[in-house]
């Protein structure tokens, strides 16, 4: 890990009183580095020492990770030797409790967001108290259904870029979290109210439903970019530490595998959410469309409480203010330095010989001196380019991403409708798309408990990339599946391909592997993108670049738009053996791209 200052700014890293009572109970060991950093922090110094003539003002922060964290122990703890970090197996810290309050306030978030999203399909497809049919309010037919529940998913996933702006430049992640989060509970009112029953039958519910839509997707884009951030900001611990067991067994606690751990933990919370859409699904078919929107209207005040009782408690990084605008003015540097070094013959080479990349020309101890003899002054030093670099690549594995969000988004509404023309029984079809989160809740905690550290034991530490790519051939198997499914349907009576509102002769159970494969796939590879997202972020940075991965969303549902034409019987075999094989070919051409970056992670991670 390489730790870098910024020009005259101070090392000491802004906290707040959860952070001093936290501290409170540990010992502090300034003069002692762990092998292998002793010569980083010394290089760190003298570069902090020699540019202390650059105004604090014009600097910024950094730093990948907590720099002040790092000098303190606890008690039966001790920095590992060289031999210890590169043998030992690394394993997960305990999550702080903290974090779990913010975990809990995301568990209410996404019981609200699934539970009105989750019956928007029946509410904008179906009329309203039609006999013998699927409950309804809107009765707009499949298309538009599915139209705008794409709409929904790219606004729900273009809002969190502009949020995470003005958290990382202005609110902080708290602050922004708390004001979105009441936008979001005045668009769940707005629902809830139009699809009273008088409301409905005088035409009020689709306009009701897109203002709700428009303001809910304000408000979860808000807490989207911010909330997976900050709760892994909760954990802060950085350098990898041996901790002695009152079994007096020692054990090797490593950030990244704890921060891996928080994921697993965020994601399962998400998921146990989810299920209120069983909740509203029941609402909705035995009683009425309004206490169906009402139940989670009412959870989404509980979680607006539960975030601010913990308002002391948590550890909070302050907005930065100008990072953007550093960021682009870091990289048009390197763009203009590259140009000025090559045409002057300045070429610089790495340790092997080759040329190195444009961006190490926006380093200061690359740059080129100016006409006067001086070199221009900047406002980063060389460890914020290389942190820029290191999240353009990242950047760069998110771009595959869209294709596997279209796999996703077909569990809230051609899997839904699909399960329509089935026969279901007594389970309402809505119903059926909670078996996906019903099998991330079962083996979200077997894989962080038993799986994942099963692998590290024997040896075997599966990277991110390979993660993902495991995660997108299992989208690509939910798909073809689900076509197979889909040909059955059309080839059982009575109404085979046209089974409009009506169901064929076939059980809904022969959908639930394509539930467990969609599952599975979020696993591998959903999970592994936020916490790609969050560790390979800058400091300052890290709620922008969450907000560019749910951002892929938005391709995802722009792919989905394509496919609207065939999103509808008797052409939905199509749509889902389409998705299969887009997400089968997306899935090697990532791993052809992308494979050489485990591997350069962990050649980084053990210097």
């Amino acid at each position: 890990m390489v730790f870098g200052f910024s020009r005259g700014a101070s090392k000491q890293h802004p906290h707040n009183s959860a952070q001093d009572d936290d501290r409170s109970s540990l010992r502090t060991v300034k003069n002692a580095a762990p092998p292998g950093y002793a010569a980083a922090a010394a290089a760190a110094d003298d570069d902090d020492n020699n540019e202390k003539e650059l105004d604090s003002k014009k600097s910024i922060d950094v730093a990948y990770e907590d720099v002040l964290d790092d000098d303190f122990l606890k008690e039966n703890e001790r920095w590992p030797t060289a031999e210890e970090e590169a043998t030992w197996v690394r394993q997960a810290d305990h999550v702080p409790r903290r974090a779990f309050l913010i975990i809990v306030t995301e568990f209410c978030e996404r019981f609200t967001y699934y539970g009105v999203s989750g019956i928007f399909q029946n509410y904008i497809q179906n009329g309203y108290k039609v006999p013998n049919s699927n409950p309804g309010a809107i009765d707009g037919g499949k298309q538009m259904a599915t139209g705008l529940g794409n709409f929904f998913q790219f606004w729900c996933y273009i809002t969190p870029i502009f949020a995470a702006i003005i958290a990382d430049q202005w609110w902080g992640k708290y602050k922004t979290i708390l004001v979105f989060a009441i936008v979001y509970l005045v668009g769940d009112l707005i629902l809830t109210l139009t699809s009273l029953p008088s409301s409905i039958r005088h035409g009020g519910a689709l306009p009701g439903l897109v203002i709700s839509m428009i303001i809910i997707g304000l408000g979860t884009g808000g807490i989207k970019s911010n909330v997976s951030p900050m709760v892994a900001e909760q954990y802060q611990r950085s350098r990898p530490f041996v901790r002695r067991l009152k079994n007096g067994k020692e054990i090797l606690i490593d950030r990244e595998t704890t921060i891996q751990s928080i994921f697993n933990w965020f994601y399962w919370a998400i998921n146990v959410g989810s299920l209120s859409a069983i909740a509203t699904s029941e609402l909705e078919h035995n009683v009425d469309f309004w206490p169906a929107y009402l139940l989670p209207t009412l959870m989404f005040v509980v979680c607006i409480v539960v975030f601010w009782l913990g308002r002391s408690q948590y550890v909070r990084s302050p907005p930065t203010g100008s990072i953007l605008v550093v960021a682009f003015q870091c990289l048009f540097a390197g763009l203009k330095q590259s140009r000025k070094a090559k045409k002057a013959g300045h070429v610089i080479v790495d340790d092997q010989g080759k040329k190195v990349g444009w961006m190490e020309y926006a380093k200061p101890s690359n740059m080129m001196i100016e006409e006067d003899g001086a070199a221009k002054p900047v406002v980063w030093n060389d460890s914020f380019v290389d942190e820029l670099h290191r999240t353009l690549r990242a950047c760069k594995v998110f771009l595959f991403f869209p294709v596997y969000w279209l796999c996703y988004g077909q569990i809230t509404n051609n899997l839904v409708s699909q399960a329509g023309e089935m026969n279901s029984g007594s389970v309402p079809n809505d119903i059926m798309q909670n078996i996906d989160p019903l099998f991330l809740i079962v083996f979200i905690p077997i894989f962080d408990k038993l799986f994942y550290p099963g692998l590290r034991r024997c040896g075997l530490v599966i990277g991110p990339v390979m993660r993902i790519f495991i995660g997108f051939l299992l989208a690509a198997v939910a798909m073809a599946y689900a076509a197979i499914v889909q040909h059955l349907i059309y080839n059982s009576g009575p109404h085979y391909d046209h089974p409009g509102s009506d169901h064929n002769d076939i059980s809904a159970a022969i959908q639930i592997p394509a539930y467990a494969f969609i599952a599975w796939s979020e696993i591998f590879a959903s999970i592994t993108g936020l916490e790609y997202a969050y560790t390979r972020a800058p400091h300052n940075m890290k709620s922008i670049v969450m907000s560019i991965f749910l951002f892929t969303n938005c391709g995802g549902a722009i792919l989905a738009f394509a496919f609207n034409p065939i999103s509808a019987d008797p052409r939905l075999v199509e749509n889902f053996a389409i998705a299969a094989g887009l997400m089968g070919g997306f899935a090697f051409l990532f791993f052809f791209c992308f494979f050489k970056y485990d591997r350069k992670d962990k050649q980084t991670s053990n210097c």
